[in-house]
């Protein structure tokens, strides 16, 4: 993985509670992204930056719940068949604007075919999400691009932003979006890896998945992310190269982003 700046281990130590997870009814794998440390002795701000999975049932006790934090955008990565299928509870969230940067969530075969995931083995499988997260990288970058546009907008924080799981697409862009702020890999990691305690995938998912799928797609993993770490390195560089020439983050916009979410 391209690793942010480093600090010493014993930094890590004050954030062994994190992430900071919000308790609701309807919506698993939500929580701050705030409090990890950052270069310079700094820390990501609480209650600026959210991550979660969808929204589609969220409780009206969440609603009063999020809306408590001041939430003001909401961006869902999701595709546009998968809100048809499951769409955010958005009546529930008076005020919020909801912006869509669709991320294509499809798995296939290195040229378009169709794979069926759950007759696969676990390694096509594992394949089949390393290329997704190259793909969220590069392909979909613009998106990312977008959200960190919204991000430098004051009037548009507190922001969620969620995908289906909030694992994959969500978890790319909350570790870009720390890495970009100077949280050490490790920390970056910690959040990333958090998934695997605090999503709750859906049971009827699961049997229909069948055992190795789930054992893949039902949990995040290291190496998906070091893909993506990979494949920007290859492209670009650097990380600084490609947060300017992808994600328009040159030094400037980045110093205020660090302005706006750092203490």
């Amino acid at each position: 993985m391209l690793p942010p700046p480093r600090m010493e281990s014993a930094a890590l130590d004050d954030s062994m509670d994190l992430p900071r997870s919000i308790a609701l009814q309807g919506v698993s794998n939500a929580r701050d992204l705030g409090g990890w440390p950052a270069a310079g002795g700094a820390h990501v701000r609480f209650g600026e930056v959210f991550r979660s999975a969808s929204l589609g049932r969220l409780t009206d006790a969440d609603a009063a719940r999020l809306g408590a934090t001041g939430l003001r955008t909401v961006v869902d990565l999701r595709g546009e068949k998968e809100r048809q299928r499951a769409p955010s509870r958005l009546d529930a969230l008076p005020g919020v604007a909801v912006h869509f940067l669709p991320i294509d969530p499809s798995l296939n075969g290195p040229s378009g075919e169709h794979v069926d995931i759950r007759t696969a083995s676990g390694a096509v499988v594992l394949g089949l999400m390393r290329q997704a997260y190259v793909s969220y990288a590069l392909t979909w970058s613009h998106c990312y691009a977008a959200m960190f546009d919204l991000l430098l907008q004051q009037a548009r924080r507190p922001l969620l932003f969620h995908c289906t799981a909030g694992k994959d697409r969500t978890g790319f862009g909350a570790a870009l979006l720390l890495a970009a702020l100077g949280v050490p890999q490790e920390a970056v990691c910690a959040d990333y890896l958090a998934t695997n305690r605090l999503w709750q995938a859906d049971d009827e998912i699961r049997a229909w998945l069948g055992p190795v799928a789930s054992e893949v797609l039902l949990r995040v993993h290291g190496e998906l992310l070091d893909a993506a770490f990979a494949a920007i390195r290859a492209d670009c560089g650097s990380l600084d190269a490609y947060l300017e020439r992808r994600i328009g983050l040159d030094e400037a916009r980045r110093e205020r982003l660090r302005a706006a979410l750092l203490a």
